[in-house]
């Protein structure tokens, strides 16, 4: 006998355990950004002094950059959100110097008359027609080739690889003999954790982040000096002698 169809489906959802985040000290901060490759530093820079995800980073357009309210505007974000992030002062003057490597660029390839301009997503192109060759629109970390765009006979000027800056931080936490798995991520994580540190409250550093839910950013309470939770031994109340 046929049964009829329904709605009604029973279905068990399955929960994952989140990750807890990997997390370098300060210290460790500070080997990794100053031992790192040149070439991708100021955007490892950015990792951790903004909280950008690799791609956000990568993909940052000249626009972005706000220098006179010293944040970073950050749009189409992990669940295509918008957000405005801090900007360390630190690196305004190296920012600005990126610019400049981005305008010789930029000078260049509008000299060519198969020059397409910058990608823009396709809303964009159509909003705005022009807009993929003003210099406003292009990427803050030029890739230092041209390329043809997939499925156009465009040529245009990709933004830096992403692999470059995930093998740099490998290779250099490698080198520093770090007794930790440090990818891109990790600069990420370490920002929040250090704002909390320093007191800044949990709403501040769920915006920062982007996260939708709290309860995402409140995982970074787990690996605080205080202990997980912030839950402090009761052994350090005791005066004891570690043998």
């Amino acid at each position: 006998m046929d049964k009829p169809l329904t709605l009604e489906l029973n279905f068990n959802k399955t929960s994952t355990q989140p990750k807890l985040p990997i997390v370098l000290t300060p210290e460790e901060v500070t080997s990794l950004l100053r031992e790192v490759p040149a070439a991708v530093s100021l955007p490892c820079y950015l990792l951790y002094g903004s909280g950008l995800r690799l791609m956000e980073a990568a993909r940052l357009r000249i626009q972005d950059l706000d220098f006179d309210y010293l944040s970073i505007n950050i749009w189409h974000a992990k669940g295509g959100k918008h957000r405005r992030v801090t900007l360390a002062p630190e690196l305004k003057q190296s920012l600005q110097n990126q610019i400049m490597k981005a305008k010789l660029y930029y000078q260049e390839d509008m000299q060519r008359s198969d020059y397409k301009g910058v990608f823009l997503p396709h809303a964009l192109a159509g909003k705005y027609p022009n807009a993929a060759k003003e210099f406003k629109w292009h990427y803050l970390f030029p890739s230092v080739r041209l390329s043809i765009e997939p499925g156009t006979n465009n040529l245009r000027r990709h933004h830096i690889h992403e692999t470059n800056i995930q093998k740099a931080i490998k290779y250099t936490a490698r080198k520093l003999n770090f007794n930790k798995q440090v990818t891109c991520h990790t600069l990420r994580h370490s920002f929040a954790t250090h704002l909390l540190q320093r007191g800044a409250d949990i709403r501040t550093v769920q915006e920062q982040l982007g996260h939708s839910d709290i309860r995402t950013t409140q995982i970074y309470t787990h690996v605080l000096q205080a202990g997980a939770n912030c839950v402090r031994s009761p052994l350090s109340d005791l005066m004891i002698d570690q043998k």
